[in-house]
């Protein structure tokens, strides 16, 4: 595949995907929308990270490769004010219990507070999801306070239970099903993340806004 000469940011990923390069979340967010909106024929999906935005797109729908670009760009500088980004407040109940924080000790032992000083600082922040990923329906949360930031495991346990809710350095996230990871595990909620028979089949998406409560079960 021919690579664009336009001057921007955006390299292929394959052969029906390319990656917009912008400087952070928000500005992936932001250009999410605009391409959604700009309704560009043989987009099928975008995808933001931390600080790119895939979009993946059906060869046969272009009429070429840079005219596609073309059109990337001028979507992505566009002024749209229908790009503000959706944002819902989702709450997730979740158990702080022993039973199943199983790194909650190591994570309060690494910030120098105790367990309970953890959860409540935690339970305190409002997370935004940046993006979804890893396995299905798994959000990467931004928004950690600095203090409870903590390296992941050396070696990753074969196999987190499902809704377990975990720290790995500066970010925080939920294991919709169970998986290898090694993330420090501090919680777990009963709320199902990922369903495929639901439409759409996950609970969470990139933008939206989180706050977990903590239950006594």
């Amino acid at each position: 595949m021919p690579r664009s000469r336009a001057k921007i940011d955006i390299v292929p990923l394959g052969d029906s995907a390319v990656v917009l390069r912008v400087p952070n979340n928000d500005a992936a967010l932001k250009a999410q929308r605009q391409i959604e909106n700009a309704q560009i024929a043989g987009v099928i999906e975008c995808a933001p990270a931390y600080d790119s935005l895939g979009i993946f797109y059906e060869p046969g729908a272009i009429e070429s490769f840079d005219q596609f670009v073309s059109q990337i760009q001028s979507a992505s500088k566009s002024r749209d004010r229908r790009a503000k980004v959706d944002s819902r407040l989702i709450e997730i109940p979740a158990s702080f219990n022993r039973e199943v924080a199983l790194d909650l000790g190591l994570v309060a032992q690494h910030a120098q507070l105790s367990p309970d000083e953890v959860v409540d600082l935690y339970c305190r922040v409002e997370y935004r999801v940046a993006c979804i990923g890893f396995t299905p329906g798994f959000p990467y949360l931004i928004g950690l306070p600095k203090k409870l930031i903590t390296p992941r495991h050396a070696t990753p346990r074969k196999e987190i239970p499902a809704g377990s809710i975990a720290i790995g350095g500066h970010q925080t996230g939920i294991y919709p099903s169970a998986s290898p990871g090694g993330w420090n595990v501090i919680g777990r909620t009963p709320v199902q993340l990922f369903d495929p028979n639901n439409d759409p089949p996950v609970l969470l998406r990139a933008g939206d806004r989180v706050r977990f409560t903590r239950s006594t079960s």
